[in-house]
C-alpha cells in the first residue's frame, strides 16, 4: 500500500465516521416527531416530516457505505456500475458545496450549511448545526481524497491519457448537455448577483440563497466546460483527468441538488403552503431543475462514453 492509498484509507474512514453524526440527529427527530416530543419543520406536517427525514436517513446510510466501500475490500469485488452512481451522487451533493460551508462561515450565515431546499430547520440548537455542517464537510473532503484514490486502484487507466487521444469529433459544436447546464448555470448566476426576473417572492432572498445560487451556477459551467472539452478532445494534449474529475463533480452537482430541489419545488406547487415559500417562481425553479437533472445525467453518460471510446482507440 503506498502513501496515496493510505491517505485514501484514512479519507474514507473519517467521511464515514463524520456523517453518523448527522444520521443519528435524524433519527432523532423522526423519533421524537412520531412520539411527540419534538416539533415537526416549518411548513411540514407530521407524516411529510417523517418521509423527509427517513429519506435523508436513507441518504446518509448509502453514503457511508459507500465511504466504507472505498477502502474496505469488499468494496473491490461489487458491482462497479452502482457505487460509481452512488459516488457520483455523493460527490455531486457534498463536494461542489464545500466553497458555500466556507464561504457562509466567514460571512456568517446563521447555520453553516444549506438552506434553500435542504433538510434544515430554524429551530436546530446551535450544537445540531455544527454537527450537520462537520458531516457534510467532512463527508465532502473524505470522498474528494478516497475516490480518487479507490478509482486509481479499480480502474487504473480511468482518467489516463490526454484530450484527443480517441479521435473525438470537431471543437466547434458544443454537445447540447452543455449548451443546456451552461443556461441554466447563466440563471443562477443572474440571481446570485441580484436579478429579479423569475423571482416571486424577493422577501425570501436571504445571504444563503444568493451565495448557493451563485456557487451552483459556477458548477454548471464547469461541468458545461470540462464535458466539452472531454467529449470534443479540445485543448489537445491537455491531461484527460482534469476535465473527467470537473465533469464527474460538476454534472454530479446538476443531477444531485437538482434532484433533491425538484420534489420540493412541485410540494410547494402544488400543497402551496402558507408559512412555506421559494424566492424564484416554482414554474420557472421546476424547469431548470429538469433540465439541470436532464443535463447532469446526459454529461456522465458522455464522459463514460468518451472514456470508452478513447480507450478502445
Amino acid at each position: 500500500m503506498d502513501r496515496w492509498d493510505r491517505v485514501g484509507r484514512v479519507a474514507a474512514y473519517g467521511a464515514a465516521l463524520a456523517l453518523t453524526p448527522y444520521m443519528l440527529i435524524k433519527v432523532s427527530w423522526v423519533v421524537g416527531s412520531l412520539l411527540g416530543l419534538l416539533p415537526v419543520g416549518t411548513g411540514f406536517g407530521k407524516a411529510e416530516w417523517v418521509v423527509l427525514n427517513s429519506a435523508t436517513i436513507g441518504m446518509a446510510g448509502i453514503g457511508i457505505a459507500v465511504a466504507l466501500a472505498l477502502v474496505r475490500p469488499w468494496g473491490m469485488r461489487i458491482p462497479g456500475a452502482p457505487l460509481a452512481f452512488c459516488a457520483w451522487v455523493g460527490t455531486g451533493f457534498l463536494v461542489p458545496v464545500l466553497p458555500y460551508a466556507v464561504l457562509s462561515s466567514l460571512l456568517g450565515s446563521a447555520d453553516g450549511h444549506p438552506k434553500s431546499g435542504s433538510d434544515a430547520d430554524p429551530s436546530m440548537p446551535g450544537w445540531e448545526a455544527a454537527l450537520v455542517q462537520i458531516g457534510f464537510v467532512g463527508m465532502g473532503l473524505g470522498l474528494a481524497i478516497a475516490l480518487p484514490a479507490y478509482l486509481r486502484r479499480r480502474w487504473p487507466d480511468a482518467f489516463a491519457g490526454r484530450l484527443g487521444d480517441g479521435g473525438q469529433g470537431s471543437p466547434r459544436v458544443p454537445p447540447w448537455m452543455a449548451v443546456v447546464g451552461a443556461a441554466v448555470g447563466l440563471i443562477w448566476l443572474y440571481w446570485a448577483v441580484g436579478g429579479t426576473a423569475g423571482v416571486t417572492h424577493h422577501g425570501e432572498r436571504d445571504l444563503a440563497w444568493h451565495l448557493l445560487s451563485g456557487v451552483f451556477g459556477l458548477w454548471a459551467f464547469v461541468a458545461a466546460a470540462a464535458t466539452w472539452a472531454a467529449v470534443r478532445g479540445w485543448p489537445a494534449r491537455v491531461p484527460r483527468w482534469g476535465p473527467m474529475a470537473l465533469g464527474w463533480l460538476g454534472s454530479g452537482s446538476l443531477f444531485a441538488w437538482s434532484g433533491w430541489k425538484l420534489p420540493f419545488t412541485l410540494y410547494l406547487a402544488v400543497a402551496q403552503p402558507a408559512d412555506a415559500a421559494l424566492p424564484e417562481n416554482l414554474a420557472l425553479a421546476a424547469v431548470l431543475h429538469l433540465a439541470a437533472v436532464g443535463a447532469g445525467t446526459a454529461m456522465l453518460r458522455a464522459l463514460v462514453r468518451t472514456r470508452l471510446a478513447s480507450s478502445d482507440s
